[in-house]
């Protein structure tokens, strides 16, 4: 139970105990929680600090004495004696975080005298209760003070055995057989209740293991943080000398918001705090522990945060052990750029870049591209790279999407542009499809098509090689269109990936990734990337700037094209309702939305045909835009 304490009362310290079998992470979890939460955690250490007896026992074989020559009880004696003078030792921090709690005691006890007597899971657990009966109230007492947590890599024993057995560089036949059986009793207790909360690792990695665990014990107490590094991605970018790594850093700051950070800054700074003199020299494993405790100080004092980049992975096993860490909250991206390229970047020589180098290699800087997500070349010019990194990043945050079709007639176009779409169709996706997308937008897709006003929109993926194709078929069909004009946009597949388009491109990416709009025909397996709400909102508002620059040009005409002076006004005017998270695809509709107050709504059907009603909506829906802007509200 978790009491509510007033805001002058200090909370009570608290123990946290770790259970699990062996290569669940136990460990590794108490070690990351207790460096983030510095002064505020201990960590209790391991079992043999707490009796003299463990000395001797290690020192003449811990394994045969555990399994082979130490006497039943007296193996119950040393266990039962180590966890209770751990229990009673005291410690000053605000929480305490044990290394198997006091049910593992009865779990691996249990386990032990199954192997050695040949016992089934029952007989074993009532041999291990009898032995462990003279201390069974204190033991009970300290279970009482702590707070049980259990790790498990799945519920299922004969599963959860094989992932622990796995971790291990060798295993003895004897050694499984106690897995086993640790495993099914501590399965027992699960039943019996005696672990009040559970987590299932599975295959997720450390850091999503450890926001949970946070999630879980923060209300215990509130120095324990409630989350690690939660809905943040890293990119982490490798590469030698002058391959452009800070140029791609930099570019992921400036155009796709990720904090820019430097892998020493955070190197150094984690060991400053754990009062480590030397980070450069501790084992790898420790090293990656230092960058994540690192990033998740950071990330938490910087919460609006969700994408970091970090420059630059110079150590192979330590980047290898960082990515076990994170799992996919990591992309580790190695920009591999040639010699005789570097050589002709670096600013100080073709001999400094060798030499810096050299001190690479012997890290394992270049083999870091063996285990990277992402291999970028960077031998050609900048904006290559930069279309790289835009894909990168946005194939993370536009979850490609398959599209569905629909039928021509759906429509509702005349019957000639019916007949139009059918035979395009019937040309462009034959048994060697020359395009891989092809959809109706406008009017036109909405039932709204209107014969002498309206445009025949079209939107078609496909590839650069398909144009002289396509081109010949519409020659070959442009009598059938009866005069109406056909606005017909091509795009290339990474051209929609890279999201090098346009604002109003971007906005029919969004309508198909959710279904407001629906191809005429895609290639099967066809995925496109579905930008996000938000981001088709912002670039919008260049489409704003530009219409109402336009505005102002056609008013400015001594006779406005009344067509197009109402197409530009009516699309500032849903660019502006789009901000206020309104959608209006309707020309009318949007107009009529943004000046619901209007005492003549008459005037929006006349600016079709009326040019004084034409230029009097379009300077009502200028003044609105203007408004929004400092010093143009007056």
């Amino acid at each position: 139970m978790i009491h509510q304490l007033s805001s002058d009362t200090q909370p009570l310290p608290v123990s946290v105990a770790f259970s699990g079998p062996d290569n669940t992470g136990k460990t590794k979890q108490i070690g990351i929680l207790a460096r983030r939460m510095g002064s505020a955690a201990t960590s209790a250490g391991p079992l043999d600090r707490y009796d003299r007896r463990w000395a001797v026992i290690k020192a003449n074989g811990m394994a045969r004495w555990w399994f082979e020559t130490g006497p039943a009880e007296e193996v119950a004696d040393v266990l039962a004696h180590s966890y209770l003078e751990r229990s009673r030792h005291p410690y000053s921090a605000p929480v305490r975080f044990l290394d198997r709690g006091i049910p593992m005691l009865e779990a691996s006890l249990a386990a032990t005298l199954a192997v050695r007597e040949n016992l089934d899971a029952w007989r074993a657990a009532d041999r291990a209760r009898s032995l462990l009966a003279p201390y069974e109230s204190d033991l009970r007492a300290a279970e009482r003070d702590e707070r049980a947590l259990l790790l498990l890599h799945c519920e299922d024993a004969e599963e959860g055995t094989r992932r622990s057995l796995s971790h291990e560089a060798a295993v003895t036949d004897i050694y499984a057989a106690y897995q086993r059986h640790l495993h099914t009793q501590i399965n027992r207790l699960v039943a019996d209740g005696r672990f009040a909360t559970l987590i299932r690792i599975g295959d997720r990695p450390t850091i999503t293991i450890q926001d949970e665990v946070r999630q879980l014990l923060a209300p215990l107490h509130p120095a324990i943080p409630s989350r690690a590094m939660a809905g943040v991605h890293i990119i982490a970018l490798g590469g030698m000398s002058e391959s452009g790594k800070s140029t791609a850093g930099e570019y992921l700051r400036t155009h796709h918001r990720h904090a820019r950070l430097k892998i020493g800054y955070l190197i150094e700074d984690a060991a400053d705090r754990a009062g480590i003199a030397d980070p450069y020299r501790v084992p790898p494993v420790v090293q990656a522990e230092l960058i994540v405790d690192g990033l998740d100080r950071y990330c938490d004092a910087h919460h609006f945060l969700d994408c970091v980049s970090v420059e630059s992975l110079h150590d192979f096993d330590s980047a290898v052990e960082l990515a076990r860490m994170l799992g996919p909250q990591l992309t580790v991206t190695y920009l591999d750029t040639s010699a005789a390229v570097r050589a002709q970047r670096g600013t100080a020589g073709a001999q400094d870049v060798a030499d810096r180098d050299r001190v690479k290699s012997v890290r394992g800087a270049d083999k870091i591209a063996s285990i990277a997500r992402e291999v970028i070349s960077n031998d050609g010019p900048r904006l290559a790279l930069e279309r790289r990194l835009d894909h990168l990043v946005l194939a993370r945050q536009w979850p490609e999407h398959q599209p569905s079709t629909m039928p021509v007639n759906a429509l509702g176009l005349p019957v000639h542009l019916e007949s139009y779409l059918s035979t395009l169709l019937d040309r462009l996706t034959g048994p060697q499809p020359m395009i891989d997308l092809l959809a109706v937008t406008g009017s036109g897709a909405r039932g709204k098509y209107q014969h002498g006003w309206s445009d025949l929109d079209v939107f078609v993926v496909a590839d650069a090689e398909s144009l002289d194709g396509m081109r010949r078929v519409l020659a070959d069909l442009e009598a059938e269109l009866g005069g109406v004009k056909l606005g017909l946009t091509v795009l290339t597949r990474a051209e929609c990936r890279a999201g090098v388009v346009t604002s109003r491109l971007l906005h029919i990416l969004a309508l198909i990734g959710s279904g407001g709009l629906v191809p005429l025909w895609c290639d099967r397996g066809l995925a496109l990337p579905a930008p996000d709400a938000a981001t088709d909102v912002d670039v919008s508002l260049r489409d704003g700037i530009q219409a109402a620059v336009e505005i102002r040009r056609q008013l400015l005409k001594g006779a406005p094209d009344l067509r197009d002076l109402y197409k530009v006004t009516a699309l500032l005017a849903k660019i502006q309702l789009r901000f206020s998270g309104i959608e209006c695809p309707s020309d009318s509709e949007a107009l009529q939305t943004l000046e619901a107050d209007w005492p003549d709504t008459s005037m929006v059907a006349a600016a079709r045909t009326e040019r004084s009603a034409a230029e009097e909506l379009a300077q009502v829906v200028l003044r609105s835009w203007l408004a929004t802007l400092p010093g143009e509200a007056g």
